[in-house]
This record gives structure tokens, sequence and C-alpha cells, in this order.
């Protein structure tokens, strides 16, 4: 039975196999007869194209003629015609090449890769996409079979085409020659895309280089910033031995010293021709911190300071000095591309998605301090700071900055109510030392800014804190007159407010509050004025002040009695201190302390001395010369002095020759401008007569020339011990500065360098010629 069954069960499978076979081939012959039908059809529809066109025309001849409102329309659409025709014939040469007998081709079918045999029995069938069923397309889903390729082809490309045709053609999608036209069309659209995408990207960047952080929002929570991002500093390089032909000597020996020694002793030879080295507290610091680098074998040896003998290490450091100097060309650009690849790898951070430049990114290598004035730790060894003597500064979400290998900070902080990236604390007076940003980021700017709107507000409420002052002379407290003198001699001195220092910690400098009974002198009458007060001391960075300035009558009396029952160390303002009247200014005025006063005051005088100096008849060499005297004044009245340069006296020379120069130039050209003239009135032709005209503009050119040079001249002497550059950048509104060029149209850049361009960008922005302070 069970074989009987298999029998038949066979025998079905057989017959089955057989009927499907047959089945197959049935349908294979129908789909190769169909398609012979189909190929007649379009022989047929070559011949009648042109009634075929004729009928398209008639159907859409409306939308037509919106289309082809151009003179050149028709030959659009003869154009069009002609490419659907090669498109017909490619698309049908295709067909017919794919059916070679007996090879198999691949045609790309709506992304997919499908086999056409031309064979009467074709092989086994493969498995192929859902859509195509594993079977021949039939004739009467081809032309449906080549919509959907179309439509796909379609879909694949840009959408959106920005031309009117483009747009008409959509609206005609279901036409197969407006499909044609799209697709034509689309490609060339795609490269105007990717052209105006790079077109945007440019712009962007543009945008971004002129970034104006001055018209965005402010932050009122207190917060610098939301995201700081940055690769933390550059340590200073370590400590090459020097080479074995450099010896030091100690009382005519030669002592080889161990590494730490020798680094703190190439530090005093490098100094060893400046004249710091012959000062006795220099030298004595020095020795002091040197010992402390020393071995003990060292130590014993080395007793006394003017014993050592640095000569040869002195010469090695000046020859390496000449050397540099000497450099090839490819050497520096290879010292040049070096110090830009750091630049642009530490020298920038991304802070709110804003990429910034940072100020000093490199840490102060070792060395000996200096100071200012006869600093009491001058020649004091400034120790090299270490990874582990560094709090880097970033946000949460950063890349934290890492510190070399084997190394780590001492902390990472996430703080935005600060603007530093890092700190560190040095050794010598134990201040905090910072990172920041540089001069023309945001962060500074708006600093500026704000302090600069701060001195405005100021300028609304002057007179009456200057009434008020006046009044507090009369009070019967002393510590409310002291205050008030105080605040006069700030006001109208610009003097700082002074700091409170402990002794023998730094030099011996003094501001208003600080000031002693030896820092002044009374004088009822002086040089034809009345109430004179004379003033010597030593101000900020050891800088002398000295001045003798006329007071009001109230004044003067409470000075004498300030000065009642007290030695000449005594504290003049014995009952006031910079605390007290930074906190009595706060009650004033939001936001005002001593410095505010100091800044008002500079801005005031710098815009009263431009309105007075400068001439409208004057050629700018003379108004720039008008600017550097209005900026004279804010220096002297800030006290921002500075000795004469050492090469001073030889540049004046060099000066006086160029202008002697120019003047026996102009003399002769004079001469020659003279005698073309005698030629002229001899001849009257037009040779003779372009020639004066030629002498003339030489002689007004030369005259010009020699003009700027004498004002540079009298602008160098007049500077001779004034520093211009202190007032202008810390205490000048720049917008005073900015509307006075716009106003004279003086060249920007003979006011402010690139840099300082770009540290008062927001200034330049903002300030019309009509800007008042």
């Amino acid at each position: 039975m069970s074989g009987d069954h298999g029998e038949r069960d066979s025998q079905v499978n057989s017959g089955s196999r057989a009927n499907d076979a047959h089945k197959h081939k049935d349908k294979h012959k129908e789909h190769r007869r169909k398609e012979h039908k189909k190929d007649k059809e379009r022989e047929k529809a070559k011949h009648s194209n042109s009634e075929h066109r004729e009928h398209s025309e008639k159907k859409h001849r409306d939308k037509e003629k919106e289309r082809l409102k151009h003179s050149d329309g028709s030959v659009d659409r003869h154009r069009e015609k002609q490419k659907e025709k090669d498109k017909e014939k490619r698309r049908e040469e295709k067909v017919k090449s794919s059916h070679v007998e007996g090879k198999p081709k691949k045609e790309k079918e709506n992304g997919h890769a499908r086999e056409m045999w031309n064979s009467p029995s074709p092989p086994a069938i493969k498995s192929e996409p859902e859509e195509d069923n594993g079977l021949y397309p039939s004739p009467k889903h081809n032309k449906t079979l080549k919509r959907e390729r179309d439509e796909e082809e379609f879909e694949y490309k840009p959408q959106k085409i920005k031309t009117e045709n483009g747009k008409k053609a959509k609206k005609r999608k279901q036409e197969y020659e407006d499909e044609e036209e799209e697709e034509d069309i689309k490609p060339k659209k795609k490269t105007k895309d990717k052209k105006a995408g790079a077109d945007g990207k440019k712009a962007k960047k543009e945008t971004e280089e002129k970034w104006k952080w001055w018209e965005e929002e402010r932050s009122t929570d207190g917060s610098k910033w939301k995201f700081l991002e940055h690769k933390g500093p550059v340590l200073a390089p370590p400590y090459e031995p020097l080479p074995g032909h450099v010896r030091f000597f100690y009382d005519g020996k030669l002592l080889r010293l161990s590494a730490p020694a020798e680094e703190v002793a190439t530090f005093f030879a490098k100094m060893l021709d400046h004249e710091y080295t012959t000062k006795e507290m220099f030298r004595k610091n020095f020795y002091k911190d040197w010992r402390k680098e020393m071995t003990s074998e060292e130590k014993s040896k080395i007793t006394d300071i003017n014993k050592c003998n640095f000569t040869e290490m002195s010469e090695y450091f000046k020859a390496q000095s000449e050397a540099r100097k000497q450099m090839s060309k490819d050497e520096k650009l290879k010292i040049k591309e070096e110090n830009e690849r750091i630049l642009q790898e530490y020298g920038f951070c991304v802070m709110d998605n804003h990429k910034e430049r940072i100020g000093n990114f490199r840490i102060e290598p070792p060395g000996l301090f200096r100071g200012r004035g006869d600093h009491p730790k001058m020649g004091m060894l400034k120790r090299r700071i270490r990874p582990e003597d560094i709090i880097i500064n970033c946000s949460k979400d950063s890349k934290h900055p890492k510190p070399p290998q084997g190394t780590r900070w001492k902390e990472v902080r996430h703080d935005n109510k600060v603007t530093w990236l890092v700190s560190w604390t040095e050794n010598i007076q134990g201040s905090i030392k910072y990172i920041m940003l540089n001069p023309s980021s945001r962060i500074k700017g708006e600093k500026d800014w704000q302090k600069y709107e701060t001195a405005r507000r100021l300028k609304k409420c002057v007179d009456r804190l200057r009434a008020q002052y006046r009044e507090d002379w009369k009070s019967k407290e002393m510590r409310v007159r002291q205050r008030a003198v105080a605040l006069y001699f700030i006001d109208k001195l610009a003097l700082r407010a002074g700091n409170e220092k402990e002794e023998g910690e730094t030099a011996d400098t003094v501001g208003c509050c600080s000031l002693r009974v030896e820092h002044i002198k009374l004088y009822p009458k002086m040089d034809d004025q009345e109430y004179v007060v004379e003033f010597d001391f030593l101000g900020k960075d050891s800088i002398r002040y000295y001045n003798k300035m006329p007071v009001e009558k109230r004044v003067f009396k409470n000075l004498q009695l300030f000065l009642e029952n007290k030695q000449p160390e005594d504290d003049l303002f014995d009952r006031l201190n910079t605390s007290i009247l930074n906190k009595h200014l706060q009650e004033l005025m939001d936001g005002l302390t001593a410095k505010v006063f100091r800044t008002y005051n500079a801005s005031i005088t710098l815009q009263q001395q431009l309105k007075e100096l400068t001439s409208p008849d004057e050629s700018i060499p003379a108004k720039i010369l008008s600017y550097n005297r209005a900026n004279r004044a804010v220096a002297i009245l800030c006290n921002h002095q500075r000795a004469a340069p050492k090469t001073f006296e030889k540049s004046m020379q060099n000066l006086q020759t160029k202008i002697d120069e120019k003047q026996k130039q102009l003399w002769a050209t004079r001469k020659q401008l003279k005698g073309a003239k005698t030629e002229h009135k001899a001849s009257h032709d037009d040779r003779s007569k372009k020639m004066v005209e030629v002498k003339r503009k030489a002689v007004q050119r030369i005259e010009e020339q020699l003009m700027k040079l004498q004002m540079q001249a009298t602008d160098r002497e007049e500077n001779k011990q004034i520093a211009l550059g202190t007032s202008k950048l810390n205490y000048l509104d720049p917008r005073i500065s900015v509307a006075w060029v716009k106003k004279w149209d003086v060249p920007m850049e003979k006011i402010y360098n690139k840099t300082q361009r770009e540290k008062f960008a927001w200034a330049i922005d903002m300030a019309e010629e009509d800007y008042e302070f």
C-alpha cells in the first residue's frame, strides 16, 4: 500500500512539474508575441509622431501660451521634443541590445538589478524583488513599470526647482514628456544648489569673523559664559644644561654646578650687563634664593657672591642671541611656522559657539624678579610653574585640557561667573596670575563698554556730587571732612584711591587715601598764587608724582587741620581708607569707584581738548598732532609718565637730518620753479606752461612732506616723557576718538593700529560723528 501510494505521489509530482513547465512555456510565448506586437506599435507611433504632436499641442495650448511668453518659447519647445525623440530612440536601442541570445544582461530597475534572457527556454528562475514576482513584466503592465521607474528616479532627485518652467513641469507631472523635461533640468539645479550651499557656508563664515556681539542680549544672571573649551596653557620648556666649554669660576677656580644651581646662575648671567645686577638689594636677594638651590657641597664653597665669575655664561648667551639674529630665512620661517602651529592649537578657545582669541596662553618661564623702581623683593627667584600649581577653568560638557604625561592639574573648575581660563599663584608676592581672553574678545569688550557707560552716568550727576563734597568740608565730623577732601583730590587731580599694603612687602607707593604728611607741603602764597599744595610721592609702578596746585581756601584750611600734631610718617587721612571711600561712593551712585572718576575726567578732558585744538582748515598731519596733544593733556592729568627712550636722541637726530635734506630739496625745487616761470614768460608756449605746472606741484608735494616731518619732530619731542598709550587704551572712551575721526575724515589707522581696532571694534561700529561722551 505504501509503495502504491509513493508511486502515485511521484506520478502526481511529475505531472504537476510537466504542467508547470508547459504553463511557463505558454506564458513565455505569450510574452514574446505581445513584445513583438508592441514593437510594431512603436514603429507605427514613429510614423504618426506628427499627429501625436498636433494633438498634444491642441490639448495643452492654454498652458503653453502662458509658459511660452518669451520670444524663445518655440525654440525651447522644439528642443524639448527633440530631446524626447532622442530618449525614445535610445530606450528602444537599449531594449533590442538587451535581447542577446544565451547571455543574461542586468538592467537596473527601481534600484535593483534584474536579468533578461532571449533564449527559448530560460534557466531556473532566480529570486527577485517582490515587485517583479520572479517573472518578466507582462505587456499589459510594461507601461506602468516604466512609469514607476521614471517616478522613482523623479523622487530620488531634488523636488524643488526655482524656475518658472520647472514649476509648470511639476504641475504637468502626469505627462511623460514633462517628466522627461524635469529629469533634464534637475541635475543642473542640483549643481546650482551645491554652489549656493557653498556660498551660504562662505557667507556664514564671514558672519562669524565679523561677529557683532554688542548687538546681542547680555546675560543678566551674572554668568560670563555657558560653554568654554580650551587646550590649557603652554608650559615653559625644561632647562637645557650648558655645554661643557661654558664654565663657572669661583674665586678664580673652576667649579662645576649642579643642574638646579646652574639654572639659577644662568638667570643672573643673562642680566650681567643690566643695571639691576649692580644694585645691592638685587644681588642680596638673588644670592639668598640661589643658595636654596645649591647642594651642601656648593653651599660650603660659594660663600660670597662678589667672588663669582659669570662671564663665560654671559658671553655664551650673547653669542646665542647674535646667532638668532643671523639665522637664515628658512630657519626663521620654520620657527615662525612652529609658533603659528602652537598659536592655532593653544591660542584660541571656544566660548558659547564662537572662536575667541586667548590673550597670553604661555606660562611665564622661571627667572629673577625685577619689580619697578627700588622694589624690596628685586632679585628674588621666580620659580618654575608646574602642572600641579595650575587651576583649569572650563565647562563641564567640554573636552578638558590634558596635562603633560605623568602629571596632573591642581584642580579643574567649572565656574562660569569668572572670565579666566587658567590661574596659578606666583611665589614672590603670593599674587594670583591668570590666563584670560584677548582684549578683542566679547568679554573684554563688554567690560570696557560697561566701564565707559558707568563714566557717562557719572557725568549726569557729577555736579550734585561736587556740591555735596563741598558741603562736607564744613562737617563737624573729622572723618567726613577727610573723606570730602580726598574725594576732591580724586576728582580734580585724577589720583588713584590707593590700596592698603603690608609694610616691607612691596615698594613704597601710595595713593590718595594712603598719603602721608611727608608727601605734601602747604604754601599760603607761591608764584602769585594763593593756597598752593605741593605733592611729591611715588605712585603706581614707582612713578614719581610731583605737582603744585592751587586749591580752594576751605580745602587748604582743612589740610592744615589734618597736619596738626603729626609726624612726617603719619597718615594725612588717618580716619579714611580705600574701603570706607568706595563704600561711600557706592552710596552716591551705583557702580561708582575712584577709578570711574578717573575715567570720567580723562574722557571729558579729551573731548574738550579735541574741540578746542582741531581746526577744519588743517591738513591730516596737523589734525593728528592736535589729537596727540589732546591725548597728551589727559596723560599729564593721569600722571602717565615714562623715562625718555634710550634711542630718543639718535632717532631725533635722524629725523632732523631728514628735515634738513627735505628743506634743501624744497629750496632747489623752488629755484627750478622760478626758472620755469622765467622761461614761460619768454616763450609763452604750451611746453613751458606744462613745465611750470609740474614744478609747482613738486613744490607743493615737498612742502607737505616737510610739514609732516616737522609735525613728527614736534610730536616726538612733546611725548618724550609722556606715555600716551595707557590713557588711550584704558581711560578714554574710544567712541570719542571714533567720532572725531569720522567727523574730520582722518584715517582710522592713524589713531588706532590693527590690534587696537580689533579691541575697539564695538566702538567703531557704534559711534557716529555726532557722538557726545
